[in-house]
């Protein structure tokens, strides 16, 4: 599952000033790199990246007021492709003329932002790689628990939505509920977000859907999260093992991504939302390196050590 972008909607989440081509604002983005033209300001355009926001700096428009109008128009009109989606400067330095009237001719918004040109590619491009990275759509509820994104999945009815429900009232937050968009941040991050027509609703069984910001409030609620551990429910069954000492090893790989995984036994009398809470504790201690099978191994040694010694004195 893929998205695109619109100039219109980056300009909204960077936030960015539109100096020209209000009109125009519908362009299409289809890459999160953006471009510096350099060498196209001296005329080599052999591998000119035309599909993408053009970024001009101080170097960039420092080197365009020592050309001649008569350069600067020619320059800009090559740049200026019916592909390109936009033209973006930074540091709210001025364009000159002849930027304005090649923007106007080929119908590109002309954007501008305050911020520094490090600062401000870094912000585009991190939103625009959010937005247009590849998704997988998975069936779950995505909490943030104590600041961790804990993905829950398991068969349909099987009470993720009530356990979430119940970790919502606990003071946690809900991320997503029934499907969770998931896509690779980086090479180690796998973040999770509602698809646009669920965000902060949660549906219960018998009650309906619910929305969570109006029960609960806006603190009750995340737009995304980064998914470190994934709970899976299954229901309870005598001739399944399930690991009592928490030592087994399991994840789900998303995309080329393993993320931590437990499974966890549903049957009556359960409190899924206390076990869920501990479970995202106990694996934040663990990658704090505190480990309970540690203590566990240290207090069978000293046992058996003390068991040896008094053994010996008996005899």
């Amino acid at each position: 599952m893929t998205r695109t972008v619109t100039v219109s909607e980056m300009i909204k989440a960077v936030p960015l000033e539109v100096l020209s081509g209000h009109d125009y604002l519908d362009r299409e983005i289809k890459t999160s790199d953006l471009s510096r033209p350099a060498l196209e300001l001296t005329g080599y355009f052999s591998y000119y990246p035309y599909d993408r926001i053009q970024l001009f700096g101080r170097t960039e428009i420092s080197f365009m007021e020592k050309m001649t109008d008569d350069e600067r128009m020619i320059v800009m009109r090559r740049i200026c492709h019916e592909e390109t989606p936009a033209l973006l400067i930074s540091r709210g330095l001025q364009p000159p003329k002849e930027f304005l009237q090649a923007a106007a001719e080929a119908r590109i918004p002309l954007l501008k932002s305050e911020n520094p040109t490090t600062r401000l590619t870094s912000n585009v491009t991190n939103y625009l790689e959010g937005r247009l990275a590849t998704r997988l759509s998975v069936h779950g509820v995505l909490v943030d628990i104590y600041g961790m994104g804990v993905l829950i999945t398991g068969d349909s009815g099987i009470g993720k939505s009530e356990t979430a429900l119940e970790l919502i009232q606990r003071g946690h937050r809900l991320v997503a509920d029934d499907r969770v968009d998931l896509y690779m941040l980086d090479e180690h991050r796998i973040v999770g977000e509602p698809p646009e027509v669920l965000a902060h609703l949660i549906e219960i069984r018998g009650v309906g859907i619910i929305d969570v910001i109006n029960l609960f409030g806006v603190g009750s609620i995340r737009t995304s999260k980064t998914v470190n551990l994934v709970v899976d429910l299954k229901m309870w069954d005598k001739e399944v093992q399930f690991d009592r000492l928490g030592s087994a090893a399991e994840s789900n790989r998303y995309f080329n991504v393993d993320i931590p995984k437990i499974s966890i036994p549903v049957r009556t009398g359960r409190n899924l939302a206390i076990i869920i809470e501990v479970a995202a504790k106990n694996f934040r201690a663990k990658q704090m390196g505190y480990d309970a099978i540690e203590t566990l191994n240290k207090n069978l040694e000293q046992l058996i050590k003390k068991n040896s010694t008094a053994e010996n004195e008996d005899e």
